[in-house]
């Protein structure tokens, strides 16, 4: 009963803690958002709110709060209010099964050693399944959010992202089948102890196509430039979340920058050796599972997610945006070819080996 209750208590904090880091996380990306665009098009960017505008993500959140909350007059209400809901719980929700770092041992006063993961449930053996369907669900949120406001323009907007994101998880799924088969588990945990060593070791080097059509695939399901077509401004007001005013179109905004930083760990974790450095951790002396290790790896993490965010945010303001017959073209007929012809070049070289 004891050791019952000590894992909740463990899984409550490993839980309290997670969402503080994705709400920090989000309004870290927020500031990033904006100075990398600020640099890019010869601005300033945030300098009034704190020392170099770093407070400006909040000074947004406190905004948002105090905005009044408009309600579309025939909307239908409770899946309106529902809709938002949905797309923030499932974006938290997928990182309970991400992986942080090796597991850590302590040893307790009873000379007992107690092994504690970096991670809600990290050692989940279904963990990238379970991501798959969290984000397939995800799409409901914005469907919903589209059918619900009674717009136009709404409407298109959700149908967009419906049609996107059926089109592109199936290629991102695909392309990960070529990962799987190398490492031989659907645990993100052994995906990235296969790749531990020196950094030619990493995926991206042994399965650099379907790097691309993730990478691809993953800015379509992110919604980001150059897919947001369900978003886009020109055309569609503001696609799904035009009729969203208050903290409900914040949840949206949150939902978004919380799957900018999903997919940016999934690129990390299946091609970029998740936590390891580019050459062996013996080098620096730490022993396996020390508290000191497990900081470094945590500080390796850290730094390529920022990485890849920039590259993230770079693209958005750097590549214009499709048509959306470009987007479904490449999605069907180039992206699902070629991932297709990955798994087979993958299966054929690995009966060869």
């Amino acid at each position: 009963m004891n050791d019952l209750l000590l894992t909740i208590i463990e899984v409550l904090i490993k839980g309290m803690v997670l969402v503080t880091f994705i709400l920090l996380g989000a309004a870290v990306q927020v500031y990033l958002e904006r100075k990398i665009s600020a640099f890019i098009q010869g601005r300033i960017g945030p300098n009034r709110a704190g020392p170099f505008g770093l407070l400006q993500p909040f000074a947004d959140v406190i905004k948002l709060f105090m905005k009044e909350d408009i309600f579309p007059k025939l909307a239908f209400k409770r899946f309106h209010q529902f809709a938002p809901v949905i797309s923030m719980g499932i974006a938290i929700v997928v990182y309970a099964v991400i992986p942080f770092a090796d597991p850590v041992k302590i040893t307790m006063a009873d000379g007992t050693v107690k092994e504690i993961v970096m991670g809600v449930a990290p050692n989940l053996n279904i963990g990238i399944l379970f991501i798959l369907a969290m984000t397939s669900v995800g799409v409901y949120g914005l469907t919903l959010a589209g059918w619900s406001s009674n717009s136009k323009y709404s409407l298109l907007g959700g149908l967009r992202s419906a049609a996107q994101m059926i089109s592109y998880e199936l290629s991102m799924g695909l392309a990960i089948i070529g990962v799987l088969m190398i490492c031989g588990s659907f645990s993100l945990s052994d995906i990235v102890t296969h790749q531990k060593g020196w950094f030619w070791h990493w995926n991206i080097f042994a399965q650099p196509l379907a790097f691309i059509i993730f990478m691809v695939s993953s800015f379509a399901e992110m919604n980001r430039t150059p897919f947001d077509l369900p978003e886009a401004e020109p055309e569609l007001v503001g696609g799904y979340n035009t009729e969203y005013s208050g903290m409900k179109f914040g949840m949206f905004f949150l939902a978004e920058y919380s799957n900018m930083a999903t997919g940016s760990i999934l690129l990390i974790l299946l091609f970029f050796g998740g936590w390891h450095l580019p050459f062996p951790q013996e080098w620096l002396g730490l022993q396996t599972g020390s508290i000191a290790l497990g900081i470094v790896q945590l500080a390796v993490f850290l730094f390529k997610l920022l990485a890849v965010i920039f590259f993230i945010i770079w693209v958005r303001w750097t590549v214009p945006r499709f048509r959306y017959d470009q987007l479904m073209h490449m999605g069907w007929r180039m992206l699902l070819p070629l991932a297709l012809l990955n798994i087979a070049v993958t299966g054929i070289i690995l009966f060869i080996i």
